[in-house]
């Protein structure tokens, strides 16, 4: 691992996940030095714990948060708004794998779903035609199921009982996949071992991530300083408006500044919003890359919830992959059906411990145990849709809340829309009809988790004014600042993220690369 000077101006950047991570492995492959802050540690697939909750404690961003808003997480977790990773790798090391692309018109969401009261909608400034290209290049790095002559992984109990009720309802677009976990041997990874159990750590190494692929190789090449357990508390610039260092906390809580001849934030939608924000300044009195107003507003979370099916006969859905299916019928626009946008329906297993926290927060009593008595014989899905813009769901700081450095946590206002409310009740039914088609004795409808897919905050927009980093990913008012994670979104489409966010990813380091050869950065 290269050990860059602090006084260096290099390209830093802040976050290791599926932005961060992949850009530096971009970065330093082109021969462009890196400093990469990452406020966890360093874990190994070998550190990580075969236990829902010990691994969930070994993981998880647990720094304090707070919440407020009309969503049901503010009732049941509200210290836990999102579940998010704090560790090399970043949440690539917790996730289920599911790589769909966004659609067209998930571009073009203002010019397709028109003016709908409450929700800020906004088209992207770029294409899925403009972004094709590094798609294709983010399957073939993610090595994506049924993508590029990749082979399907094999199925389980769970995706043939959500297989076979989606071929009685008549659905025709279901598989098991895309996703990034390997089926067979592929880019020095090995197949799927079926344990059940890579969902939150992979031990196996067979699910992609950026501590599995990009980081190690990125370091490899001698031009990456990774440092651990640094925590980026402040972005400082100069007198022309040029971000010119990074200012973090360590392990031991000591104080650091690295030079920057460019930084790229990839906290993801919490935590990059806040160090903005943080980073207020003379010249940005509202936090850094500001003036529009936008940092922190219209965040993204998809609209989500689950259902889980009792049988009268064993599905132990348990067994193989977490998620190893998906039905793309319902993720069409087709506002014949109530609301704007779409969502996919993925199978989903949750263990023991993690069933009996999530399924029904607050349920006490025979209604409850009567679940858990039922967990061999439950089959599970999750409901994953567009959830609409607004710029009241925001993330703020809170100056009453402070973490263990002293400085103000994140506060992240939620509220649906009725598109969210309307869309969540026709997925609840999709389900029922899937389940019901296979003879189910029962449909438990399971509120949304605590927030897996955080996106918007820092948007994508052709206007200063409506958002806050351009199509590159640069931001408006501040040259030399790139925002690299999913916060960029500027609608948050109903496919999981991660592809898209590595996809963009690929071509900001594409750009960067352009642009630093050419003088321009």
């Amino acid at each position: 691992m290269a050990a860059i000077d602090a006084a260096e101006p290099v390209v830093v950047i802040i976050g290791s996940g599926a932005g961060g991570g992949t850009l530096a492995y971009e970065l330093t492959g082109a021969g462009v030095p890196c400093v990469l802050l990452e406020a966890g540690p360093h874990l190994t697939n070998d550190d990580y714990e075969n236990d829902e909750w010990r691994a969930f404690q070994q993981l998880s961003w647990l720094d304090p948060r707070t919440t407020s808003g009309s969503w049901r997480i503010a009732q049941d977790f509200p210290n836990l708004p999102a579940w998010t990773v704090k560790a090399v790798g970043g949440s690539t090391t917790h996730w289920s794998g599911a790589t769909p692309r966004s659609m067209a018109h998930e571009f073009r969401t203002r010019s397709t779903y028109g003016d709908i009261d409450g929700a800020a909608l906004l088209d992207w400034p770029i294409t899925l035609e403009e972004l094709a290209p590094w798609y294709d290049k983010a399957e073939i790095a993610l090595g994506s199921t049924h993508r590029h002559g990749r082979p399907p992984l094999p199925a389980n109990n769970n995706y043939f009982v959500f297989a076979n009720g989606a071929e009685r309802v008549g659905y025709k677009f279901y598989a098991t996949g895309p996703y990034a976990t390997n089926a067979e041997p592929y880019d020095g990874r090995p197949a799927s071992i079926q344990d059940g159990f890579n969902f939150q750590g992979d031990k196996n190494t067979s699910k992609w991530s950026t501590l599995v692929r990009e980081i190690p190789r990125a370091l490899a090449t001698g031009r990456l300083d990774l440092r651990p357990e640094c925590q980026a508390t402040k972005i400082s610039h100069n007198a022309a408006g040029k971000v010119d260092a990074v200012e973090y906390v360590d392990a031991a809580g000591r104080l650091h500044r690295q030079a920057a001849r460019i930084v790229c934030v990839a906290g993801n939608s919490i935590e990059t919003p806040r160090l903005l924000l943080l980073s207020a300044s003379t010249l940005h009195p509202d936090g850094l890359a500001n003036a529009s107003g936008q940092v922190g507003r219209n965040y993204l979370r998809h609209t989500t919830g689950s259902a889980y099916a009792i049988f009268e006969q064993p599905v132990r859905m348990y067994r193989g992959e977490t998620m190893a299916g998906v039905i793309a019928d319902e993720a069409r626009h087709d506002p014949g059906r109530g609301f704007a946008g779409g969502y996919y329906l993925e199978t989903l297993s949750l263990g023991p411990a993690f069933l009996a926290s999530f399924i029904e927060p607050g349920e006490w009593g025979r209604p409850f145990t009567e679940k858990l008595e039922a967990y061999v014989r439950t089959a599970g899905l999750w409901i994953v849709g567009e959830d609409l813009p607004q710029p009241t769901n925001r993330v703020t700081l809170n100056d009453e809340v402070h973490d263990r450095h002293g400085v103000p946590v994140a506060n992240v206002h939620f509220d649906d829309h009725p598109n969210d409310v309307a869309m969540r009740e026709h997925a609840y039914a999709a389900a029922d009809a899937i389940y019901g088609a296979v003879g189910a004795l029962s449909v438990h409808h399971t509120p949304p988790y605590p927030s897996t897919h955080n996106l918007g905050t820092c948007r994508m927009s052709e206007r200063a004014e409506d958002g806050v980093v351009d199509r590159w990913g640069r931001a408006h008012t501040v040259p030399n600042l790139f925002i690299s994670d999913g916060s960029v979104m500027t609608t948050g489409a109903a496919a999981n993220p991660t592809l898209t966010i590595v996809a963009l990813a690929i071509r900001q380091a594409d750009y960067l690369i352009t642009e630093m050869k050419a003088g321009r950065l």
